[in-house]
């Protein structure tokens, strides 16, 4: 773990993932649940979607990240982070909030599973109606 200092602090949530997110003005690594990226995330995709706020701001490294995640998937966890850093961001320099808002990286996809209906078999999927 990193020594005690400042830091700014940004939530990300994104399907059932939530993501607390740690923006430590001193140069370093992103570590997610005491793992490092690379770790955590062995896909380069997930990767890239972590690091885009960053790269937005251009301070890819500029600064280190430390985030604890919980809830949902490898994907939802992903958006969640990706979401928490560039909160953090802004909360660190208002004036990244346009580029950050354009890229849609400020947004919250509100996109979750929709909940099981009773009588059907899944949210909407209805029986086969049978005629005979």
């Amino acid at each position: 773990m990193m020594q005690q200092e400042h830091y700014y602090h940004g939530v990300g949530r994104r399907k059932s993932a939530i993501a607390q997110v740690r923006l430590f003005t001193q140069p370093g690594g992103i570590v997610i649940n005491g793992k490092p990226l690379e770790e955590a995330f062995p896909w380069e995709a997930w990767q890239q979607l972590i690091k885009e706020p960053l790269q937005v701001a251009d301070a890819l490294d500029k600064y280190s990240v430390q985030v604890k995640v919980v809830g949902g998937g490898v994907v939802g966890q992903a958006g969640a982070v990706r979401h928490g850093i560039a909160r953090a961001l802004v909360v660190l320099d208002e004036s990244l909030k346009p580029s950050l808002r354009q890229k849609g990286l400020l947004t919250r996809d509100a996109r979750v599973k929709e909940s099981k209906k009773y009588g059907l078999k899944r949210a909407r999927k209805k029986q086969q109606y049978s005629k005979r």
